[in-house]
């Protein structure tokens, strides 16, 4: 299988398979527990339906929204996600540039490979920084002040992590960052000389964001479970979510909100948006996907807060499925994670051009010229068994 083989998201994770060592290719593509909620985010999209109109004149349309006070080419977001360059030695350079070169806001983690200065270089583009709060405080602020400095347009505070998901594909391959060859795992690195030379000749593999307070996950080997189970912090709350949004002084998001009274508390804490997500189905298996509970946040906050519905796209129809429902956009890790881990930055680019391309056509087929058309008249919900 090629790259020019991939013709959707999963066609790019097939390909991400073949070229990724099992453990690394589990870590992406793993979530927690039975993973019944990961599957859950993306066939949520499946129970309802789009209405379309005909004979509207689509010759002509208009993509283009405003997301955290800046414009973007399409109501898609790339969600910050951890380790990019243990997928392929690009990283976060290879997502940041593709973002940059489609017009499309995207996000870098605490955890990220590159560091906040070394990104907000790479473009002029709309730049998001994913905050998870450390028990170090010192850690925390200097993070925030590095980002005032390189002039990201967000802030995102991570709310579901309190403690980590069991991410049982984890548990069995071993898998930890940085990387290491174990018994278990030396055959599935022996057999994927690409990634495995990429990874021990290329650059020293380190956590930029992080390692000027702490050595976990740069020069010492950790398990995702085990760095956010011994170094974030437990006690953080709302007063902990006020005082970061007062000390940013930024467009603030809370990432994680899954409940209409969270939501509601969002809005009384003065963030400026909220992006609902169950992190993938990596923290808490059984809890809803985020497109389900999308209605009921719009209901109690629609108008007043931007609403991100994050997590399961793999389709454009998904973005459009979400405006319908009543968000200000979509957003998603895995559905661009795949094609870096496929083909690097060419990957990422020709799987924002599928998405794109799927986003135009689903708007002309269903009769619309510009997104802020997508209502709740476009959407059906199919009626339970």
């Amino acid at each position: 299988m090629r790259l020019s083989d991939c013709h959707n998201i999963d066609d790019f994770r097939s390909l991400a398979k073949a070229r990724l060592p099992f453990p690394v290719f589990d870590y992406i593509d793993g979530a927690a527990d039975d993973e019944l909620t990961k599957a859950r985010n993306s066939d949520a999209f499946n129970e309802c339906d789009l209405v379309p109109d005909v004979l509207a004149g689509v010759e002509e349309i208009d993509t283009t929204c405003t997301i955290f006070g800046r414009k973007s080419a399409l109501p898609l977001v790339l969600s910050p996600t951890a380790v990019q360059r243990a997928f392929h030695w690009q990283g976060e350079t290879a997502v940041a540039k593709a973002a940059d070169r489609f017009g499309l806001w995207f996000g870098i983690s605490s955890l990220a490979t590159r560091s906040i200065e070394e990104t907000a270089a790479l473009t002029k583009g709309p730049k998001l920084f994913q905050l998870y709060v450390h028990k170090d405080k010192g850690l925390n602020t200097h993070m925030i002040e590095r980002c005032q400095q390189a002039g990201f347009d967000a802030l995102a505070l991570t709310v579901d992590t309190i403690v980590s998901g069991k991410r049982e594909r984890c548990l069995r391959s071993g898998f930890t960052t940085p990387p290491r060859f174990t018994p278990a795992s030396i055959w599935s690195y022996a057999t994927k000389p690409r990634w495995t030379l990429d990874y021990l000749f290329r650059e020293k593999f380190r956590l930029p964001n992080l390692d000027t307070h702490v050595s976990e996950g740069s020069s010492k080997a950790v398990s995702i479970a085990e760095y956010f189970n011994t170094m974030l912090d437990t006690s953080m709350d709302w007063s902990t979510a006020a005082a970061i949004r007062e000390q940013w002084g930024g467009k603030f998001v809370l990432k994680g909100v899954m409940s209409s009274n969270d939501a509601r508390r969002a809005v009384e804490i003065g963030a400026d948006a909220i992006m609902i997500s169950n992190h993938g189905g990596r923290q808490l298996d059984g809890s809803r996907s985020p497109f389900d509970q999308l209605p009921e946040i719009v209901d109690a906050v629609g108008g007043e807060i931007e609403i991100i519905c994050d997590g399961g796209v793999r389709r454009g129809t998904h973005v459009l499925k979400s405006l319908c429902a009543g968000a200000n956009a979509a957003s998603g890790g895995r559905l661009y994670l795949y094609a870096l881990a496929a083909a690097g930055q060419e990957g990422v680019e020709r799987a924002l051009a599928i998405l794109k391309d799927e986003i135009e056509r689903g708007m002309r087929l269903m009769g619309v010229t510009d997104v802020d058309q997508l209502g709740t008249e476009r959407l059906r919900w199919r009626k339970p068994s």
